[in-house]
């Protein structure tokens, strides 16, 4: 006989799931004492960081990560960063523990009410096992549930008390055997008719999303654009928390505006939108207008089923994305059509001071090495950086695709710990730092060499773009002054510095990039949206 916990610290092996993110409650201790020493448990001062960690984690790793919470107030302060993580697709497993079982049914302190309903809406399955000796097995349901596609978080409620009662090892033994794979395969009659398609149209384009990176189809989709001649664009930044396509590949045209009337234009002319790995589309604002240019049909190829049903328009094709693409190429006569038109380069940047977010990002250009990794969250400049830097390597850029703020911080702990041997810069706006701030102790402790980039500009400045485009100006509470995220850095234990100007700032990101140990680098900027 194995006790609950021994058969679950099993169970969490047999599947590779040896780190466990977290911040500990009392209703936690029972499962984390004795702690093996072949797990390793990162601690984050915060639940929302230890989420954002895991998600990073898993999404770089490619494995379902576990991240444990604290019952129902610490559960409940990392709702926005499990929201995030369903918009990323990440494979989490998420746990929280619960009251005692005796206690449950009067509502002791501490008590998660109705632990199961309360991530429901950002879960793909929620559960609190009906007996101790079902644990294992529900916590084996749910890493099942967060690998398959469409991949994402799952939830187990675990009262404090099953930790140490037995459970049959007869019993136990199946669910540790169990292995649940999940790739499907399109119809191959849809894929010849999609190659048919592709073949007779005359101007198709390709929009890839962040699912071409997440199921390693990045390869393909190049060999597609390259056989089929096919102009490529990004899908909408908001949405896009990974790049679908090398953006500086001859075939990439930019990035797709995210509003529906805007991005029907930026696709006029193409008689055939093909949507890759990506929703159809993620908006984000409100701009109305036709979804598709006049003449066009659009053919969207995803592993989610919700994302193909809740489409707007189009045909949809429900199927692993790699696998798929790979038998397109296959099936796809190559294309006598021009080549298209080359991107082109951005504008120079000008002096300024401050300098502009362009400036930066044109600098973090020259210094970042070819292997590095970004994780961005810096709103009012995304769209320079995706312009300046042109990441053109699979699996080397995060962003939070739910839009929730104090992703990118912890998300870039996580990465960098899934990628030790990558470098990884953290580019944030000083706004962002804010919402995971405690992640600076976590990277220093744990000695995560992490270069985090902060981009001051003294104000919330998407807002201010979003409240002139919705004609909402006098909104309150969009300045920032007195914020020294360098000072609150250093106070956490990590080695920080101010950059006045851009020439300093190359010195001190070559150090921080370079060094063994996370370093901060912060840099006044001028405010305002910078696109190039």
């Amino acid at each position: 006989m194995s006790t609950v916990r021994e058969a679950t610290f099993e169970l969490f092996r047999t599947h590779g799931m040896t780190t466990i993110f977290g911040n500990p409650g009392s209703t936690e201790l029972p499962m984390l004492a004795d702690f093996p020493e072949d797990f390793t448990y990162v601690l984050a001062l915060h639940e929302a960081v230890a989420v954002g960690m895991a998600d990073g984690y898993a999404q770089a790793s490619g494995r379902v990560a576990h991240v444990n919470l604290h019952t129902a107030p610490g559960l409940g302060n990392a709702m926005g960063a499990i929201f995030n993580a369903q918009a990323n697709k990440s494979p989490l497993l998420v746990t929280a523990g619960q009251q005692v079982r005796a206690h449950i049914t009067m509502g002791a302190n501490l008590t998660n009410r109705d632990a199961v309903r309360v991530p429901h809406p950002f879960v793909k399955w929620s559960y609190e096992p009906p007996r101790a000796q079902d644990v294992p097995a529900a916590i084996a349901r749910a890493i099942h549930h967060a690998s398959l596609p469409p991949a994402g978080p799952a939830f187990v409620s675990l009262p404090m008390d099953d930790w140490a009662e037995e459970v049959d090892d007869g019993d136990v033994a199946p669910t540790l055997a169990r292995r649940v794979a999940g790739r499907a395969m399109a119809d191959p009659d849809e894929v010849r008719a999609l190659a048919r398609r592709l073949e007779q149209a005359r101007s198709p384009v390709l929009v890839a999303g962040p699912d071409v990176d997440a199921s390693g189809a990045w390869d393909a989709a190049v060999a597609l654009a390259e056989r089929c001649r096919l102009p490529v664009w990004a899908t909408p930044a908001p949405g896009g928390g990974r790049l679908g396509f090398p953006e500086a590949h001859r075939c990439f045209r930019g990035v797709l505006p995210p509003a529906i009337g805007p991005l029907a234009e930026a696709l006029a002319g193409h008689d055939l939108i093909l949507v890759v790995g990506s929703s159809v589309f993620p908006y984000y604002p409100y701009v109305p207008g036709s979804p598709l240019p006049e003449g066009a049909r659009l053919v969207a190829i995803t592993s989610d089923p919700d994302e193909a049903a809740r489409a707007p328009v189009g045909d949809a094709l429900v199927a692993d994305v790699r696998l798929t693409l790979e038998a397109l190429v296959a099936e796809v006569a190559e294309s006598a059509r021009p080549e298209p038109e080359p991107l082109g380069d951005p504008p120079p940047v000008e002096d300024a001071d401050p300098p502009s977010a362009s400036a930066v990002h044109a600098a973090l250009g020259e210094l970042l090495p070819a292997d590095a990794i970004v994780v961005l969250e810096s709103p009012t400049s995304t769209l320079a950086l995706r312009n300046r830097l042109r990441i053109s390597r699979p699996g080397s850029y995060f962003f939070a695709a739910g839009g929730g703020l104090g992703y990118g911080l912890a998300a870039a702990i996580g990465v960098q710990l899934a990628h030790p041997g990558r470098p990884v810069v953290c580019v944030l706006g000083e706004g962002s730092v804010q919402y995971a701030v405690t992640g600076l102790w976590t990277a220093a402790a744990y000695r995560v060499p992490v270069t985090f980039l902060v981009l001051q500009n003294r104000e919330y400045g998407i807002l201010k773009w979003f409240a002139a485009a919705a004609q909402a100006e006098g909104a309150p509470g969009l300045d920032l002054p007195g914020l020294d995220c360098a000072a609150i850095a250093s106070s956490y234990g990590v080695r920080s510095a101010k950059a006045a100007g851009v020439g300093q700032l190359r010195a001190e990101l070559s150090d921080a990039i370079a060094a063994s140990e996370p370093r901060l680098v912060e840099i006044a900027v001028e405010p305002g949206m910078a696109l190039f």
